[in-house]
């Protein structure tokens, strides 16, 4: 058999749970994710930030945070945008999005900060 570690996540244990990518990985630091926005950036996709609560982050739907932004190219305008959703929900997770208008989908997907557990 392989030496492939084998990551315990539970419904019952909301720190556990892993989503999008990245999620095996230690959270993003800011650098790491003002790289992440210039990389969607430079794609040409647009950004979404999505937030809902810990327990629901498991579901398909998540709350849009405002409307995509469209046609955005500063790295600035995103963050404040995520930094808002922050304040406004800080016990919610909160998603980055890219979203790409020629294949018509999601470019990437990225939980950007996990929500203060209750």
């Amino acid at each position: 058999m392989s030496d492939v570690q084998d990551y315990a996540s539970s419904l019952g244990n909301a720190e556990s749970r892993k989503f999008e990518t990245f999620s095996y990985l230690p959270a993003l630091s800011d650098e790491q994710t003002r790289t992440q926005i210039e990389y969607i950036l430079s794609k040409g996709w647009n950004p979404v930030i999505e937030h809902t609560e810990p327990e629901n982050a498991g579901g398909h739907y998540w709350y849009m945070w405002k409307l995509p932004m469209f046609g955005e190219t500063e790295v600035e305008n995103v963050l404040k945008e995520i930094e808002a959703c922050k304040t406004a929900h800080p016990n919610n997770h909160v998603r980055l999005l890219g979203l790409d208008n020629f294949a018509q989908c999601a470019g990437a997907a990225m939980v950007i900060y996990r929500g203060q557990t209750v």
